[in-house]
């Protein structure tokens, strides 16, 4: 174990102590690098999965997919073909320098509370990703700030108040929106403020488009 690793366990071994609840944990990865998770008894920290080695998923299936599970979390199948397009290229395979997995790019923690046993899998990943994306953007109150947390995470958003003054962030969002709005020049204007527990819908306008609103369907 080497000084810095020391240092890492000895802080979270003190740490621990005041909680009796706490557990230290010292994983080795089978790429050599080690992590150190302080997590409550009982809870396992997330393990790597392995990338697939054939990632090629058939376009139709996962068409259908999308198609299921964005409308079983109440949004347009395109938004969420948007934040694929932006997350993966539609690689199921892929995964990024910081661990997220699959198509909607999954990270450990997500694909954990939401079930997903294989991230990779595009069913598990999708649905879990649908679900994510839609408990985000009523969490946050609105669609770009629900994309901005997807990005940088909820806890970014509210720090900031709005849209983090990240440039992969501001750039992710209007990347997605340029895609879902078929608008090359859609651009992040205003100040845009987190409202919690703001409720959007699902609305079709009057050329038959399905959009996010804030307005409840009428009866």
């Amino acid at each position: 174990m080497n000084w810095r690793l020391a240092l890492a366990v000895t802080a979270l071994v003190t740490g621990a102590a005041a909680e009796a609840s706490a557990e230290v944990r010292v994983v080795r990865r089978p790429d050599g690098s080690t992590y150190v998770y302080n997590v409550r008894t009982g809870i396992a920290p997330p393990e790597p999965t392995p990338r697939p080695q054939d990632s090629s998923v058939d376009a139709a299936s996962v068409e259908g997919l999308v198609e299921t599970y964005a409308q079983r979390a109440a949004l347009e199948p395109r938004l969420v073909n948007a934040v694929i397009q932006v997350e993966s290229a539609f690689d199921a395979g892929a995964r990024s320098h910081k661990g997220a997995m699959g198509l909607m790019q999954l990270m450990p923690t997500t694909a954990a509370v939401y079930s997903v046993s294989d991230p990779y899998d595009p069913e598990q990943n999708i649905g879990a990703g649908t679900r994510y994306l839609r408990h985000l953007i009523d969490s946050m109150g609105g669609l770009e700030l629900g994309l901005a947390a997807y990005n940088a995470g909820p806890g970014a958003v509210r720090r900031f108040g709005g849209v983090p003054p990240y440039p992969e962030t501001r750039n992710y969002v209007e990347s997605v929106m340029r895609l879902y709005r078929d608008e090359p020049n859609y651009a992040l204007t205003g100040s845009l403020r987190p409202r919690p527990g703001r409720k959007t819908y699902l609305h079709r306008d009057a050329s038959g488009r399905l959009v996010l609103t804030t307005t409840p369907p009428r009866d």
